[in-house]
């Protein structure tokens, strides 16, 4: 592993997977989940995306926009989402790089970790991270001293949401690495 991670979170960082979706509405309860987008923190990174079929076609009329996938296009060609949690599970075993469970790391991880463990809880019965789930806007918050409002992608990153899960999962790993190297120091 590299040496720009401090010793105090090094231990964790084999285990960390940053992990973005894109969804059909604002609850598990009530829209699909749409994509999931995750990569390691650790180098060389490895990346994991998949499309779902959705499981509702009822669609917020703001998230269609924000993310621009069409859910007739994925009832066609996205997979079933036991098909999918299965791989992103697959995946996940080859990937973390100890005997613990992986560590979700989220950008507002509230949201797109409720997605993510009711998906897999859902469909095949378990969630592989557990109830475990770091989110970067309040790390950033314990380390910047700034207020909520001041942790937007737009404030913390050059880089702007493009609403593509695997994009912006690799983009936060990358926001991450810089917050917690910078605090360091």
């Amino acid at each position: 592993m590299s040496d720009i991670w401090p010793d105090w979170i090094r231990g964790d960082i084999p285990r960390m997977v940053s992990v973005d979706v894109e969804t059909a509405g604002p609850n598990p309860a009530d829209y699909a989940l749409l994509s999931i987008g995750a990569c390691t923190l650790v180098d060389p990174r490895k990346e994991f995306y998949v499309e779902l079929k959705p499981i509702t076609m009822k669609a917020d009329p703001q998230a269609k926009t924000i993310h621009h996938l069409d859910l007739l296009e994925l009832a066609r060609t996205g997979e079933l989402p036991a098909q999918a949690m299965q791989l992103f599970s697959n995946w996940l075993d080859e990937v973390v790089l100890t005997d613990s469970h992986p560590l979700f790391l989220g950008f507002n991880a509230p949201f797109d970790w409720m997605f993510v463990c009711d998906y897999f809880h859902r469909f095949i019965g378990h969630n592989p991270f557990g109830h475990s789930a770091l989110d970067v806007k309040s790390f950033y918050m314990g380390f910047g001293r700034v207020e909520w409002k001041g942790t937007s992608m737009e404030k913390l990153s050059t880089t702007p949401l493009r609403h593509n899960a695997l994009d912006d999962a690799c983009d936060q790993a990358r926001l991450f690495k810089r917050i917690v190297t910078r605090s360091a120091v």
